[in-house]
């Protein structure tokens, strides 16, 4: 049973998410997640996951060949700085549009079939990107090198400034680093998550959503169904494109390695883990994940023999060799126990967790009430 959402809700729910986003730096620090590096990793990946929802969250097509998106749109952003000057703009334009036609040219393929064969499909068509740029595509990737920005490119609108510094990214002269460049990857993931709340709440999207619960019945009804799903497609092949611009934003360099199977492997985590076919869910997994990767991986024994010296001697020696198995190299340990308790006990990931808590919360008092209620209408009507 689908409940009504008002647009009161959503933009309630939009004001609170951009004030969330904004003030990452301040309520991520006490955790020790309020870094630039790692805010920018939330945002860039938060988009790229958002992305990811529109296909595989509403119409149940499950890619696992996302990142070759999210590789050109790297690539395209380089070719931009390098031709045209270090102004991310041009550079996201580059990518919009390089990995829009992409993504109808791998979609027009891989949609004539559906279920595991699309998903090979598009796993093939990743790998074959991820080889093209690692080999034969050498003057166009510098393969294994990667693509980076040289003082000799010509970068039409900056190729005269004679800065013998490192090349970086700047809007109209602010950096693309630090804090500068998470707040420039914060707007467009805010931009991008109200584009994914109209699409949710559009007539398109109950298409799509309709797509997911029985694409053959659609189809006995005379409906065409590709069109759809292949335009769902394209704009999530884009929203990869626009995180994989931000990855060259951020630090102006593209490799081969942001094609790589395991990049594509690690959006639909990010997806499931936070809840597939939810607004928040891919963000909050994209976070999860990111937190573990940059700070559990960061834990050595030395700081675990520092966070556990209260301990007498004979004990703090066996739990730092039991907490170590989870932490630094042993993270991914930690990451794939939690995503086995989440699908065991949560299958609709972390936002179910939250809706159960919420129901409970909302179900408690209202017991009370509705008791009350039957009682005085009891006593009002004894006859009955």
């Amino acid at each position: 049973m689908m409940t009504k959402i008002s647009p009161r809700s959503d933009l309630l729910m939009f004001v609170l998410f951009a004030a969330a986003i904004l003030t990452m730096p301040i309520w991520l620090a006490p955790i020790g997640a309020g870094y630039p590096d790692l805010l920018q990793k939330f945002a860039i990946f938060g988009l790229f996951a958002l992305g990811f929802n529109l296909l595989f969250g509403l119409t149940g097509y499950l890619s696992f060949g996302h990142a070759a998106f999210l590789g050109i749109g790297s690539y395209a952003a380089v070719w931009s700085f390098k031709l045209l000057g270090m102004n991310p703009l041009p550079a996201l334009l580059f990518s919009v549009v390089f990995s829009s036609l992409f993504a109808v040219a791998i979609g027009y393929v891989s949609l004539r079939r559906s279920g595991i064969y699309f998903s090979i499909l598009t796993l093939a068509f990743a790998q074959m990107s991820y080889n093209l740029a690692y080999s034969v595509l050498t003057p166009i990737t510098n393969g294994e090198t990667g693509l980076r920005v040289l003082q000799s490119d010509p970068r039409l609108f900056d190729g005269a400034s004679a800065s013998s510094g490192p090349l970086i990214s700047n809007l109209f002269g602010i950096e693309m680093t630090g804090y500068s460049g998470f707040y420039f990857c914060a707007v467009l993931l805010i931009i991008g998550f109200y584009i994914s709340q109209r699409i949710f709440r559009s007539p398109f999207g109950m298409m799509l959503r309709a797509v997911k619960s029985n694409q053959n019945r659609m189809s006995y009804t005379g409906l065409n169904t590709r069109p759809y799903t292949l335009a769902a497609f394209v704009i999530s092949g884009t929203f990869a494109g626009v995180a994989g611009s931000l990855l060259a934003v951020t630090d102006p360099l593209a490799g081969a390695e942001r094609m790589q199977w395991t990049a594509s492997g690690e959006v639909v985590l990010m997806t499931i883990l936070g809840g597939a076919g939810t607004l928040l869910g891919p963000i909050l997994g994209a976070g999860l994940i990111k937190y573990f990767e940059n700070i559990f991986s960061a834990y050595n024994e030395q700081t675990l023999h520092a966070i556990f010296s209260f301990l007498p001697d004979f004990m703090e020696g066996p739990v730092v060799s039991i907490a170590s198995l989870f932490v630094g190299e042993g993270w991914h340990l930690t990451l794939g126990l939690l995503f086995m308790v989440i699908v065991i006990f949560l299958p609709g990931g972390i936002m179910e967790g939250f809706n159960r808590i919420t129901k409970l919360f909302r179900s408690k008092p209202s017991r009370p009430k509705s008791a009350g209620r039957s009682r005085a209408t009891a006593s009002a009507n004894p006859a009955e």
